[in-house]
């Protein structure tokens, strides 16, 4: 790969050979030559693996200043020595530090008054009397890999709960000790899934994962006891279904949820009463879903019972279990307002909602007795957020006498910033803004809201941002990011890592396509199950509109997904490979056939939900045969593709790029396609934040090299000078 506009790619790729797997499927015949390369076990998967990414090394090595010099850039901007806002809980402040050099955050606590809610001035010091209950960088002693999943102190703050994944592949052991001696003797219990709730102070629930890493079921510990003593509390058959656990605010239940895509369930277990066997909150309805939390002696369900865009409502304590329930309308449904999550504050219901493609936050006071108000609540006031593009979001509000309310917003332009709500007053105050070093003017740069036109009429919202001096002559180069999946948003965050390819005259758009969440279940609805090749005419449809608005070069997009959104990328690609100058698909679903046809493999039955089941329904297997990527690949010149891949990814296979960079690369001669393989990581890629702004550095230089702009250093003055490309 040559630094400037990539032409060749000069060293040999490996070619895995071809062991044609022949199968019939709804009477049609699929032959697959890679299928092979699904088998872990076999050494030769491994030897090709490791001489992919070799390859990759060979064949980027003119990239690697740029790299670096990107990776300094990331780093550079970021205050590394740092300590996140404190947040009250009990009679301790607790918050998270990190310090130069350091991959990996310290979790810590500092003495409070209970009357005292006002966090210390914001700041990177320890505050006094500081206890460093959880180090990650001693449990990662040296390894490659960590993920810390939970960190939960036991009600009366003197044991630790923390779950520990040293290979990527989510399979924890939870850790239990004393919160204020990190060497303390641990109690551990291997094998178990991320969640744990501490019932009391004396016993916590925890959940097993089955074959598939799918939770299915709930365990009592009591401390002290040997793991082979717990009790089995809960079992999830249905393989659609995953079990979490959570604590209701007030402390007075634990909640085990059982969750698939559309349908949900939840049983309740009193904290007081730790032995008690779980009591369903409302049985399960097929295509009915609830999430609950509890407020004097109320369930209060955000739920989607005859509410597409769901509704809260209060269900007396007492009265769970029964259908129909005798639950009491708090907050209607609205056809324009999507409702994402519900939150209790200081006798206010928070909810989280979306409206008009934007986030926010709206607060309701809650009034003493339920069960005599006058419902529905009067409409709540609406939490101020940065101009839109924006999102916001509520932030760790552990303890119900906290008269305010912890939330963040940000926005393409905005850092990241830590507010409080007073909740009396209605007032809110920053508590902390994001540090970007080097001096970083939002008045330098410009975002906007675009409006795309599918084919079929629909608007699809965009979300683009540039350097103001770049002019909107459709010269620029673009790389254009989507997602659109399982109703999951693609919220317009600010980067500080985003503003090297800015600085060098790049526009960054972000297509909020059908399959995502943005404009509410419609908007998953419009390209779930059968309906998802709307995503992929949606992303080409904005793609037109950067064109068209003159934000974009159209010889010079590059596209980028990750996973699902790796499906979305490959997918499109194959509709157009002539549209785009470079494709990056991270750890991406495009060998999504072949995985939805194995009921075996990890998360493929809960995964029907979204993509339907081609096993058993024909026109699902019609569809999706249609548009999988890697079926799709065409006999044409295709634009530089990068493909990942992580070894111990249990949510998409590392065959699955592997098997799709093979056939991009027998398709046509001149195709250039790379894979990156990180050989100790999951799903997420490298967990450490250094060794994570390397790997972006990495993408950002390739990503550079597609456009063509490799060579083209970033502008060096900062008092406005013109880029060129």
């Amino acid at each position: 790969m040559t630094t400037d506009r990539p032409s060749s790619l000069r060293p040999r790729p490996p070619r895995a050979p071809s062991r044609s797997q022949r199968t019939t499927v709804h009477g049609q015949v699929r032959l697959d030559p890679w299928a092979w390369l699904a088998d872990l076990e076999d050494p030769a998967v491994l030897a090709h693996l490791r001489a992919e990414q070799a390859h990759t090394e060979q064949a980027t090595a003119p990239l690697a200043p740029l790299a670096a010099q990107l990776f300094e850039e990331i780093r550079a901007r970021v205050a590394e020595t740092d300590r996140s806002v404190p947040v009250a809980w009990g009679p301790w402040w607790y918050y998270r530090r990190t310090l130069t050099g350091l991959e990996y955050p310290l979790h810590c606590r500092a003495p409070r008054r209970p009357e005292d809610f006002d966090p210390p001035d914001p700041g990177n010091a320890p505050l006094p009397g500081e206890q460093v209950v959880l180090d990650e960088n001693r449990l990662a002693d040296g390894a490659a890999y960590l993920d810390v999943a939970d960190v939960v102190p036991s009600p009366d703050h003197r044991r630790l709960a923390y779950t520990v994944d040293l290979r990527g592949a989510e399979r924890y052991v939870l850790h239990v000790r004393l919160a204020d001696q990190p060497d303390a003797p641990c109690e551990r219990i291997a094998e178990v899934a991320a969640g744990v709730v501490f019932l009391d102070d004396r016993h916590l629930l925890y959940t097993r994962a089955d074959h598939a890493n799918r939770p299915w079921q709930v365990l009592r510990h009591r401390l002290g006891d040997p793991p082979e003593a717990d009790e089995v509390l809960l079992r999830e058959p249905d393989e659609r279904f995953h079990l979490g656990l959570s604590r209701t605010k007030d402390g007075r239940y634990v909640l085990v949820e059982s969750h698939a895509k559309v349908t949900s369930e939840i049983w309740v277990v009193p904290t007081d009463d730790p032995g008690a066997r779980p009591a369903v909150l409302l049985p399960r309805r097929e295509g009915v879903s609830y999430v609950a939390e509890h407020h004097r002696g109320w369930f209060l369900l955000l739920t989607d019972d005859q509410a597409p865009e769901f509704r809260v409502c209060g269900l007396p304590a007492q009265a769970t279990g029964e259908l129909p329930p005798r639950w009491r309308e708090l907050v209607p449904h609205r056809p324009d307002v999507h409702l994402e999550a519900l939150e209790v504050v200081a006798d206010h219901l928070v909810l989280a909602e979306r409206a008009g493609a934007s986030p926010r936050l709206s607060v309701l006071p809650l009034p003493e007795d339920l069960g005599s108000a006058d419902l529905p609540l009067p409409e709540g006031r609406t939490v101020p957020t940065p101009p839109d593009p924006a999102a916001c979001w509520l932030g760790p509000n552990p303890d119900p006498a906290n008269p305010t309310l912890r939330y963040e917003h940000t926005s393409l332009l905005v850092p990241r910033t830590t507010l409080d709500l007073d909740l009396r007053s209605g007032r809110s105050q920053v508590r902390k803004q994001q540090d970007v070093l080097g001096g970083y003017d939002p008045d330098r740069y410009d975002a906007a809201r675009l409006w795309a036109r599918a084919p079929d009429g629909e608007r699809i919202p965009v979300s683009v941002v540039r350097r103001a001096d770049v002019p909107l002559d459709g010269r620029a180069p673009c790389l254009l990011i989507g997602y659109g999946a399982y109703g999951h948003s693609l919220d317009p965050v600010f980067s500080s890592a985003r503003l090297s390819l800015l600085d060098r005259g790049v526009t960054v758009a972000l297509a909020h396509v059908r399959g995502g969440g943005e404009l509410g279940r419609r908007w998953w609805e419009g390209a779930r199950l059968t309906a998802k090749p709307t995503s992929f005419t949606d992303l080409l449809a904005v793609a037109d509109r950067l064109v068209d608005a003159g934000w974009a070069d159209p010889e010079r997009i590059v596209l980028r997904g990750a996973s699902a959104g790796g499906l979305l990328v490959g997918a499109t690609l194959n509709l157009a490979p002539e549209r785009f100058a470079g494709v990056v698909a991270e750890v991406p679903f495009v060998d999504c056939l072949t995985t939805m046809l194995d009921p075996t493999l990890p998360l493929t039955v809960t995964e029907r939900d979204e993509w339907g089941d081609p096993l058993a329904d024909p026109e699902v297997y019609r569809v999706m045969a249609s548009y999988a990527p890697y079926d799709n690949v065409r006999p044409v010149p295709y634009p530089p593709v990068l493909a990942t891949g992580s070894l111990e990814d249990s949510r998409v296979g590392c065959h699955e790029p592997a098997k799709w960079v093979q056939r991009l690369r027998a398709a046509h001669p001149a195709n250039q396609v790379l894979l990156r393989v990180d050989l100790g990581a999951g799903h997420a890629g490298p967990s450490g934040r250094y060794a994570a702004w390397r790997e972006e550095a990495f993408v950002l230089a390739v990503v550079l090299a597609f456009l063509g702009l490799a060579s083209v250093p970033r502008p060096q003055s900062e008092e406005g000078s013109n880029v060129t490309s």
